[in-house]
């Protein structure tokens, strides 16, 4: 009994430090991996969501399975054989394993316990990278699948168009992964081969196990024949290279690097038997032979006779041996950018009449429709006088579209009434006030862009009334529908996500609409309910929202109830692109009123940089100008295209968000192709409303696209395009303060036959000079059978002036810098000039440009159209509207048929003036005294005016100091003189 008395009890071993570390660690990454799994779940599961609630639930099916599908066979693929071969080097390692260099053994020791979890852990990390990259394919792998056939053969293989654009990318995938499998599998064999005595390099004879040199054969064998074939399909990518002079097959690519390929592919071909038959014949002179002729043949012929066949034969004679191959690039790059039915002719430029009255009211009737409002210069004007509250706002370039009032065709100047939530006080910018209350915009601002109003409070701006669904003004006719939807939930400035919905019909409405400063009943008050947005009211949908953004507010605050919605991709350039990934959207989605509500409409384009012999170029290049923004470019891994397509023109309802593809080209194959892709996501052509149909224009990006090749593709013969001599350049925006192009117009263009047509203009000058070479117009209405009618007008002239030119004259001449003498005084603010339009008339060409100027400044400062400025023929004239800026040009008054004095300049008064002019009175000192203290009384006086934001009385004091200091001038030269 005392022994056990004195015997100790058994105390549990103390937990060593490393086990509780090891648990953290294990926890932690656990925790880790769940959150990235949770977050992609939440991803998954609300983009499902959205595209159910949208309609195109079809589109994300077929894309989550096609990526999946191809992470899953291109995984297990790579990491199958990557695993089988590691198992069979394992498997067919030597019986007897002899000792190997130092460090060898201690690590097979240690491999060996755990080689299974090895083998699988090698297998699955070789699968996610091989699978992760085959999802990159699935636009290349659904082309392939349901590529259609282009009907055109190209020049060289005699191979559909559509081959080169479906199928040729696909197969070079395929092969490229092949050789990526046999590499890697190469690899990982040797290491086991080498771990476990099948590879021994320390002795000298017999390094390699039989098992070992069979296997590594085999799969050096199947990389050489996967690099015969890569050699077979690089023949095909001849028509795609990028040369100095133009993309394509060029003389070198089909006399050197063709014949070199083909002889390629056999060498290749005898190499891989080579290594195949080493499986019996196991000695490895003949394939290593066979494998040094390969690389020694690409080096020589791949690479050396190319290059001695480009500067010993064709350097001397380029001119001669490229010209047929330029004339193949010539008539691709015209068809794959849809320049081949230009109409080109020439034009004089200079008018056919008199600078009489009766010649201008001619040509001043072909310019009633001709806009003078600059959609950039007057969105300040637009922000100031249509705001109405500070957290509204306008898009920074407006947008410029023709409709019918009182039976007439009037171009007008549009503005989306946006939510601008920067415009909210910081202190109010809460998660409550962002995405419950602040949730939309109301209503669509317009002007005339044809018009000038008398009155400087709207800066001269005539609004078009009732287009917003406000007032009448003979615009009624803009709404069929009596009840005319103006919110605006889905935008291009839209929040990135709003909560709608009330939890009962008794619930209070919190969303802030448009308020009406007209009465005292304050702000309104009112509740989305459209049938766009995704449910959000279960808890489940409400937890995976609150990961998706990250906000914890979905599940904690009250404004999320069981009627909640969520409303999120709500740019209309984001919507399209989700729903049709296969779209390259245009940069300028611009509103419409269609049939009572406001719609946006968004070009969308089919392209492909694989189009045989078209010439490669920068899509963002291309569509650079003053007003560019985001492209969305995003169809291809580069922004390279050579082949353009107006394939789909979508609309996105501003206040459901609903989104519409019509189908537009009805011949392209790429649409056709994502149309077997993606069943009954685009709608037929025939289907357009006409309604929406007289609003649907001639897509900008491609028009600019289009110009770019044209400026040097107007030449179609191959001789004259080597010398080059002939090279236009879209000019340079002369009112940019970057060097950028001068962006096209959208307008009435009479062209030659003085039509009038709905279109988009744009200009060239030769390369390098400032004159202008020709006028480019297309028609833009889409209701015309001309409509997409590419007209191309070159001046006979070579020294016809081009826009820059003409901008410095115009600021040169006497009258104009008289009248803008004023706004460039010291303290105001510099005249702004809009955009310098050029338009055939009567067979010349006439200049338009508007002046603005701001005469008040801080955040209430918007331009005022002040003046127009017109150049006809050699005549400059400058009036504050269009038929009295020409009337000035032409000498003549076109209100009354006469011919209108010309200014005096030396001040001296007309013989037979009623008024006698009064003896000035004092020396010509005190003279000069008197004007310049006259001069100083009216500078005073019109910065009171200014002051007192009375801007005619400032510009009338102005013009009075100014003659006053021109009177002290001219007295001074009268005294120097004496």
């Amino acid at each position: 009994m005392s022994e056990l008395f004195d015997e100790e009890p058994e105390r549990p071993a103390p937990e060593r430090p490393g086990r509780r570390t090891r648990a953290l660690v294990i926890t932690g990454v656990v925790l880790i991996v769940a959150f990235f799994l949770l977050s992609a779940f939440a991803g998954i599961y609300t983009d499902r969501l959205w595209y159910a609630e949208v309609g195109f639930g079809e589109v994300f099916s077929t894309m989550l399975w096609t990526r999946i599908g191809l992470f899953l066979a291109f995984g297990a693929l790579m990491g199958g054989i990557v695993a089988l071969n590691m198992y069979l080097a394992f498997r067919f390692r030597p019986m007897f394993l002899m000792a190997g260099p130092d460090g060898v053994d201690r690590y097979r020791d240690a491999v060996t316990p755990i080689r299974g979890w090895l083998l699988a852990g090698v297998g699955v990390v070789v699968g996610l990278f091989a699978g992760t990259s085959a999802i990159g394919q699935w636009r290349t792998f659904l082309m392939w699948r349901n590529g259609e056939d282009f009907g055109t053969k190209d020049a060289y293989f005699n191979r559909d168009i559509g081959f080169y654009v479906f199928q040729l990318p696909w197969w070079n995938f395929v092969i490229d992964f092949v050789m990526a499998v046999a590499i890697v599998s190469l690899l990982a064999t040797a290491v086991v081969h080498y771990l476990y005595g099948g590879i021994r390099l320390q002795v000298s004879h017999d390094r390699l196990s039989p098992a070992a040199q069979v296997q590594l054969s085999v799969l050096l064998g199947a990389f050489v024949l996967m690099k015969s074939v890569d050699y077979y399909l690089d023949r095909f990518d001849l028509v795609t290279d990028d040369h100095r002079i133009f993309t394509g097959m060029n003389y070198t690519a089909e006399n050197a690097m063709l014949p070199a390929r083909n002889i390629l592919v056999g060498v290749a071909l005898i190499c891989a038997v080579l290594f195949f038959l080493n499986v019996w014949r196991k000695t490895w002179q003949l394939p290593s032979v066979g494998l040094a002729l390969l690389a020694l043949s690409a080096v020589l012929l791949g690479m050396i006779w190319p290059a001695i066949v480009q500067n010993f034969q064709v350097k001397p004679s380029e001119a001669d041996k490229e010209n047929p191959y330029i004339k193949v690039n010539i008539d691709a790059t015209r068809e794959a950018y849809g320049l081949s039915g230009v109409e080109s002719e020439r034009y004089e430029g200079t008018p056919v009449g008199d600078t009489s009255a009766s010649e201008g009211a001619t040509v001043l009737g072909q310019l009633s429709t001709t806009p003078v409002v600059d959609p950039q210069q007057v969105r300040d004007t637009f922000q100031q006088r249509q705001q109405v509250r500070a957290y509204y706002s306008v898009a920074s370039v407006l947008d410029v579209d023709r409709y019918t009032i009182d039976g007439q065709e009037v171009p007008l100047v549009l503005g989306v009434r946006e939510l601008d939530q920067s415009g909210i006080n910081s202190s109010d910018q809460n998660w409550s006030n962002l995405h419950t209350v602040y949730t939309h915009g109301e209503g669509l601002i317009a002007a005339y862009a044809n018009r000038i109003s008398a009155s400087e409070v709207n800066g001269r701006i005539v609004w078009a009334e009732g287009i917003s669904g406000e007032g009448t003004s003979g615009a009624s006719d803009l709404t069929k529908s009596e009840e005319f939807e103006q919110r605006i939930y889905y935008g291009e400035q839209s929040p990135s996500y709003s909560v709608v919905g009330k939890a009962n019909a008794e619930a209070s409405s919190v969303e802030l609409g448009l308020a009406n400063t007209d009465s005292d009943e304050g702000d309104q008050r009112t509740t989305y309910d459209g049938k766009g947005g995704v449910a959000v009211g279960s808890t489940f949908n409400q937890l995976m929202y609150a990961i998706k953004f990250g906000e914890p507010n979905f599940l904690l605050s009250g404004r999320v109830n069981s009627n909640s919605k969520v409303l999120y991709n709500r740019t209309p350039t984001e919507r399209v692109e989700k729903v049709a990934p296969w779209l390259t959207v245009d940069g300028d989605p611009y509103p419409a009123v269609v049939d009572g509500k406001i719609v946006w409409i968004i070009d969308g384009y089919t392209t492909t940089d694989r189009y045989p012999n078209s010439q490669r170029e920068s899509f963002d290049a291309m569509i650079d100008d003053s007003l560019q923004q985001d492209t969305g470019l995003q169809t291809i891994p580069t922004d390279e295209i050579n082949y353009m397509r107006s394939a789909v023109k979508a609309t996105v309802d501003a206040y459901d968000g609903t989104v519409t593809l019509y189908q537009w080209d009805t011949e392209d194959p790429i649409l056709k192709t994502w149309m077997k892709a993606f069943p009954g996501t685009v709608t037929a052509k025939d289907d357009i409303p006409a309604e929406l149909m007289s609003h649907l224009r001639y897509p900008e990006d491609l028009f600019k696209v289009q110009r770019f090749q044209l400026a040097k593709y107007h030449v179609t013969d191959a001789g004259e395009f080597y010398n080059a001599n002939n090279r236009w350049e879209v000019p340079e925006d002369p009112n940019a303060s970057r060097q950028v192009f001068q962006p096209p117009y959208r307008l009435f263009s009479t062209g030659v036959d003085n039509t009038n047509d709905w279109s988009l203009t744009s200009v060239f000058v030769p390369r390098g000079k400032g004159t202008l070479a020709s006028y480019l117009q297309v028609n833009s209405n889409a209701n015309s059978s001309s409509f997409g009618k590419l007209r191309l007008l070159e001046m006979t002239d070579a020294n016809t002036p081009g826009p820059g030119q003409v901008a410095n004259q115009m600021q040169q001449e006497k009258e104009v810098v008289d009248a803008l003498t004023p706004y460039r005084v010291q303290g105001a603010t510099p005249p702004r000039f809009g955009n310098l339009l050029t338009l055939p008339v009567d067979g010349g060409l006439i200049y338009i440009q508007p002046v603005y100027a701001v005469r008040t400044s801080g955040a209430s400062a918007f331009p005022i159209l002040q003046f127009v400025i017109v150049k006809y023929g050699e005549s400059v004239g400058i009036a504050q509207n269009l038929p009295e800026a020409l009337g000035d040009a032409l000498g003549v008054d076109l209100a009354t048929g006469q011919e209108t004095p010309p200014p005096d300049d030396t001040g001296e008064p007309e013989p037979g003036d009623e008024t006698p002019p009064q003896e000035p009175s004092g020396t010509l000192n005190e003279q000069i005294a008197a004007a310049l203290r006259e001069a100083d009384e009216a500078f005073k006086a019109a910065s009171a005016a200014q002051a007192e934001n009375e801007t005619a009385e400032w510009a009338r004091q102005l013009e009075l100091a100014q003659a006053a200091v021109e009177k002290a001038v001219r007295l001074a030269d009268q005294r120097d003189n004496r």
